[in-house]
């Protein structure tokens, strides 16, 4: 699933203009109202989670704890991958042929 910052096209890092303006940009080309008829449903629910990404971000306190929460589920992800990668590398000095006792 992608991030708010990459539903919306910005860097983690946008200011509030930056937000605002990436907001309006995608709003003028996925609004239901200015897609042709065929595309009103997708285009629905794609203005939806674009405007769901910028109440979000352009709200400091809703901002601060997305990020904070982004950050604590990458962290555990990262965790969880190194801790798999030990587990194999610790197999990886190992001869099968000198390991076994005969």
């Amino acid at each position: 699933m992608a991030s708010l910052y990459e539903v919306l096209g910005i860097s983690v890092g946008a200011s509030c203009l930056e937000i605002k303006a990436a907001y309006r940009k995608l709003a003028r080309t996925c609004h239901p109202d200015v897609v042709a008829m065929n595309q009103k449903e997708s285009s629905a629910n794609q203005f939806m989670m674009i405007h769901s990404a910028y109440s979000t971000l352009s709200d400091p306190e809703k901002r601060a704890q997305y990020d904070r929460e982004i950050y604590r589920v990458r962290r555990s992800a990262n965790i969880a991958s190194m801790s798999g990668r030990n587990q194999t590398f610790s197999y990886a000095g190992r001869k099968w042929e000198t390991d076994q006792c005969w």
